[in-house]
């Protein structure tokens, strides 16, 4: 179905935060508000933490460093990226990023297509119950979003 586009405005205030994998992810833009063809995102992530590695099947992510010290895991190695580098990660890539700062880091991220951001709403829903989120379902999710995480190197699926 071919969407009528309309243009969207969203402030910071009326952005969505959601919380999961200890980030804070702020989505500037959903699916709903373009037409399925991106989301764009700010991950706010503390000090030492950064999603596992993983691939997408589904989404192609371009990512820019807005503020803090992070490194990007591709290739089956680690590299340090300056604030206002731009990432690319095509689908399929093992890829992963995180903080080592002592500071929060900021990334903004954008997916094409959108979708991402209903996977992380289910995530932020396991991790806010009281207990531990529970891992197999984390990976369910993520399995039903077309994400696969992958072990530390890289090299095999989970």
């Amino acid at each position: 179905m071919n969407k009528t586009l309309v243009p969207a405005i969203v402030s910071l205030s009326d952005a969505k935060l959601l919380r999961a994998f200890g980030d804070e992810v702020v989505i500037h833009l959903s699916g709903d508000k373009t037409g399925g063809k991106f989301c764009l995102f700010t991950s706010i992530t503390p000090p030492g933490g950064g999603p596992p590695p993983h691939h997408h099947e589904n989404e192609d992510e371009w990512f820019m460093p807005l503020e803090g010290e992070i490194e990007f895991f591709s290739n089956g190695k680690w590299q340090a990226m300056e604030s206002g580098t731009v990432i690319f990660m095509p689908r399929g890539t093992v890829h992963t990023f995180r903080n080592v700062g002592n500071t929060t880091s900021r990334l903004l991220t954008q997916t094409i297509p959108s979708g991402f951001e209903t996977f992380f709403e289910k995530c932020a829903v396991a991790f806010g119950k009281s207990t531990e989120p529970d891992m197999d379902q984390i990976k369910k999710i993520a399995a039903d979003h077309g994400i696969y995480f992958a072990q530390p190197n890289g090299n095999a699926p989970e």
